[in-house]
């Protein structure tokens, strides 16, 4: 069992990194666009709940786990209704999972090419510590996977670190392939690459002119004191901090800005099995709204989510669409045994919660 604590989570952070101009693949972390689908899985497009309407691809997340044999991604939607988007009932997230072996096959059955797997290195971003370039471009354009599949020899149960848990991994070449087909009249978000780091190392990441000025923004606005410049970077504040109290009275959006003052520009934030961070006050029985996988039965856990400032990317491809969303944050559940059945074809969905932002022109 995997024993994870405030004092020792390890939370990697995912900042836009760039527009995509060109094909990706399944091991690709973006932003918008369409979802790029495991070779063996088969989508049929989500729709609304709500309103019927067909569902807009969000964000796609690369993130298998170490000492499991799986690709593993993840692909969150959500409906552009203005009417909708706010409620938990208009989103779906789904996990989709692919052997190794199954790849092969599948490129042994096209006339047995084989080729190169060529990422760049911001579409290859692992979610894990062990990375050796966090988005920033390899010396050469292309990139050989000899090796699909990074064993590790301990197990999940055995209490591992959670900055190892996830294994980065390239698939084998010659394999093409497959997007999703998104209905016509679905609106596409424009796609951006999401480059990863560790949150503590952000020091040397952030822009200080834009954080200062957001908090000056809302110490203003709120009344609340957040401390002399610089206060975020130790990430402590003065005690006259933990004692005041926003004009609004949420002491929870008051720490969540905190949290993020780093880099306010993160646009998801990862810890698997961690602790959600909220925007504002969860309902008292949250943990009872997190239902049991509807595969396995086993618990789900947190594994990420979606931040205010990815709401500000969300642009449709169509300049003629006025396509948006908002949000405070997301929070994604998944299953914690990441269960899978042998020949699988359909993605699993998930669970996940949606809180509005209390006050969302502040990251825009």
């Amino acid at each position: 069992m995997i024993m994870a604590t405030a004092a020792h989570e390890t939370v990697l952070i995912g900042i836009c990194d760039g527009a995509i101009d060109k094909n990706t693949s399944y091991c690709t972390n973006k932003i918008g666009d369409i979802p790029d689908l495991l070779p063996v899985i088969t989508l049929q497009y989500p729709t609304c709940t709500l309103c019927q309407k067909g569902l807009s691809h969000v964000v796609q997340v690369y993130c298998p786990i170490a000492a499991s044999p799986y690709h593993r991604t993840i692909n969150v939607f959500a409906c552009t209704n203005p009417q909708c988007y706010g409620k938990s009932e208009s989103w779906i997230v789904l996990r989709s999972q692919c052997l190794d072996d199954d790849i092969k096959a599948l490129s042994g059955r096209q006339d047995n090419k084989s080729a190169p797997c060529k990422e760049s290195s911001m579409s290859r971003t692992d979610w894990c510590d062990e990375a050796d370039d966090w988005g920033v471009e390899d010396e050469q354009n292309t990139h050989t996977c000899s090796d699909p599949v990074q064993t590790v020899t301990d197990s999940i149960s055995a209490g591992m670190d959670v900055s190892s848990k996830l294994q980065g991994l390239c698939i084998d070449g010659g394999v093409d392939h497959q997007n999703a087909l998104q209905p016509t009249d679905v609106p596409t978000f424009k796609s951006f690459y999401i480059s990863v780091m560790e949150e503590t190392d952000l020091d040397g990441f952030r822009d200080t002119d834009h954080e200062n000025e957001l908090l000056r923004q809302y110490e203003e606005r709120e009344g609340v004191i957040v401390g002399e410049t610089g206060s975020c970077e130790s990430g402590e504040a003065p005690e006259e901090y933990e004692m005041a109290k926003a004009k609004h009275g949420d002491e929870v959006f008051t720490n969540f800005m905190k949290k993020i003052c780093l880099c306010p520009e993160q646009v998801l934030r990862y810890s698997w099995s961690g602790t959600p961070l909220f925007i504002t006050d969860p309902p008292s029985n949250i943990k009872e709204m997190v239902p049991c996988c509807g595969h396995c039965g086993g618990p789900r856990i947190f594994e990420f989510q979606l931040m205010p400032a990815l709401v500000s990317l969300l642009c449709s491809r169509d300049k003629s669409s006025e396509s948006a969303l908002e949000f405070g944050t997301v929070l994604v559940y998944t299953c914690k045994n990441s269960c899978w059945k042998s020949g699988l074809a359909v993605a699993v969905e998930e669970f996940l919660f949606v809180q509005p932002d209390p006050d969302q022109k502040l990251f825009k």
